[in-house]
């Protein structure tokens, strides 16, 4: 396993990243219309979609099925976000559920602290490599595996997209912060959810439920019961615990797009999992 050194020469790999950020502060100046402001919410919440239904619970555990097409725009969707591509993703979210909050966790805030589980591991060129030896399920799709090599073109053709379509103020709302606020929100799931909220079920790891970040990812903040059992494709265990992408995944279910939702058992619902239900970090679906 590489080392996770804390000063690492990351800088010039991460100056994308910074820049980013730093062109998303350009809200401050490009003239406002709400128009903007829809724009960025609606490719907040495409965007997010995608990394939640699509890189975390299609992906990276194959908690549902859906046909080769789909599973391909799932993937397309997905690396508009901007946060690598499918097969890396998973693989490495796969090692996470094996050694969660262990030492081998590549970012537990209990091991290496906040801002190496929000951030710094995946700008840390340690982690650039695929482990396609994780994924083999994935990696025998050529079209994923071209997806996942050319990962930043189509986030990058969207920025494009939206500057020659909308000038700058489409270009910094739309993209720019936009991606910021996904990006966040996603590493929120890795940071916070280990240290904030409430756990209803015993793990191994610090895993915790927050309504607050199950709202801003749409639903990934029912992180306790995923790890309890990661099976589920629904994450919000009760009716009240709001879980946007699972009832996104469950309307193209009556469209016939995906099938196959897993669902947690009643048993285990009510805290009565056996050992080691469920704790295959893959379930056994395979795609069509």
């Amino acid at each position: 396993m590489p080392t996770k050194p804390k000063r690492i020469k990351i800088w010039a790999k991460s100056l994308p990243f910074f820049g980013v950020h730093l062109a998303a502060l350009m809200v401050l100046i490009v003239p406002f219309a709400w128009k903007w402001v829809a724009l960025c919410l609606g490719l907040y919440l495409l965007r997010m979609f995608a990394i939640t239904a699509g890189y975390h619970r299609y992906f990276s555990h194959r908690t549902f099925r859906t046909s080769r097409p789909f599973q391909f725009i799932l993937g397309l969707l997905g690396v508009l976000a901007l946060q690598k591509g499918p097969l890396w993703w998973a693989a490495h979210h796969r090692h996470h559920h094996l050694h969660s909050d262990d030492p081998e966790d590549r970012h537990s805030p209990r091991q290496d602290g906040f801002w190496w589980s929000h951030l710094g591991w995946i700008l840390s060129p340690i982690y650039d490599e695929t482990e396609l030896d994780k994924v083999p399920d994935l990696a025998r799709y050529p079209e994923l595996r071209w997806l996942n090599r050319w990962h930043v073109v189509p986030g990058v053709l969207l920025a494009v997209v939206l500057f020659f379509a909308g000038g700058m103020p489409a270009l910094v709302w739309g993209f720019f912060l936009s991606t910021v606020l996904t990006w966040h929100a996603t590493f929120a799931i890795n940071s916070l959810t280990h240290v904030f909220g409430r756990r209803r079920y015993e793990t191994t790891d610090d895993s915790r439920n927050s309504l607050i970040l199950a709202l801003i990812t749409l639903g990934e903040g029912w992180h306790n019961n995923h790890h309890y059992y990661m099976a589920s494709t629904r994450q919000g265990f009760f009716w009240w615990e709001i879980d946007i992408s699972y009832y996104i995944l469950r309307a193209l279910s009556w469209c016939g797009i995906v099938w196959d939702l897993r669902e947690p058992p009643r048993r285990v619902v009510a805290g009565e999992k056996a050992p080691g239900e469920a704790t295959e970090v893959v379930s056994h679906l395979e795609a069509a």
